[in-house]
């Protein structure tokens, strides 16, 4: 699914990971030592990096990828994947070795449990030469946490220096060196990741305390929607679409991919959250990672229905 051409879409630079995604769904997720039938198995090209460039190219981003991929088929189909998705990977290089893989169970519910394997992603410790003038005269440059940190922060300190505003989802959760935190704009945790962070349990009090820290926040609440902060305004609370859910592998990267296209497109915050609802509601009615997100014209039909 390939986006249409559009010169003025907003600029998007992704700086992640991208693995293939193997997923086994079951009615309930094994404990230890226990075996579970599986009533199904997928591969799906995936990564929080990849997802995340995915999510903003199909809601009408022109962008980016920064990352690394294995020498092996993983990664012959993962760049193609990308490629097919419309998205610049000029700066993917290709490295020795086995591209990332992560190892997914999707219980019947729509939860998730997953194991990632960094492979080429762990190779990603800095910027290439090129790698700043494909960040340049981005609306956003997006980040996660599942390349080393060094690398994280290499690409933040280039987004700073380049005036492109810094969105990060910290996750997997880790603990945050002051450095990186002092370089993001705005911060996307989800719930659980701002509990970990903050230890506060209530979004609100989470909230104010992350405000602390960087100047703007989003946190996740899964069905619940999303509380979105900005220091010196109100609260804004996005709610979520009621819909079946198959999977929710990749919904809260969905959400942040088309998030940051609705803020470079002019967006007030309440109508990008709802945006980005749209999408991230669209995606967990539709088994796997890249290939649950929806594209643009989905995303406003949705909304036109209110």
């Amino acid at each position: 699914m390939t986006p249409p051409s559009n010169p003025a879409a907003p600029r998007i630079a992704v700086f992640g990971s991208v693995n293939m995604d193997l997923v086994a769904y079951v009615s309930t997720a094994p404990g230890s030592g226990e075996t579970v039938w599986g009533t199904r198995f997928a591969q799906v090209p995936g990564g929080k990096g990849a997802n995340q460039a995915v999510a903003a190219a199909r809601a009408g981003g022109d962008v980016v990828f920064l990352g690394a991929v294995g020498d092996d088929a993983f990664g012959t189909l993962l760049r193609g994947n990308l490629v097919e998705s419309g998205i610049e990977v000029s700066g993917l290089r290709t490295v020795p070795g086995a591209s990332g893989v992560a190892h997914i169970v999707v219980e019947s519910s729509g939860d998730n449990s997953i194991i990632v394997i960094p492979g080429a992603n762990g190779e990603v410790t800095g910027l290439r030469d090129g790698d700043e003038r494909l960040l340049a005269g981005s609306a956003a440059l997006l980040l996660q946490l599942e390349l080393p940190m060094e690398g994280v922060i290499a690409a933040a300190r280039a987004g700073r220096a380049a005036g492109v505003p810094t969105i990060l989802t910290p996750a997997p959760a880790r603990e945050l060196p002051d450095e990186l935190v002092g370089l993001v704009d705005l911060l996307v945790p989800n719930q659980h990741e701002a509990a970990a962070m903050t230890g506060e349990q209530d979004p609100y009090r989470a909230l104010d305390a992350l405000l602390g820290l960087v100047p703007e926040v989003i946190i996740t609440l899964g069905e619940d929607g999303a509380v979105h902060g900005s220091r010196g305004e109100r609260p804004v609370r996005g709610q979520a679409r009621r819909v079946a859910v198959v999977d929710t592998t990749a919904a809260g990267d969905t959400f942040c991919g088309a998030f940051a296209v609705a803020r470079a497109e002019g967006r007030g915050r309440e109508e990008a959250l709802r945006f980005a609802a749209a999408a991230a509601a669209i995606s967990v009615q539709r088994p796997g990672a890249g290939t649950s997100m929806p594209d643009r014209a989905e995303i406003d039909r949705l909304l036109a229905k209110g």
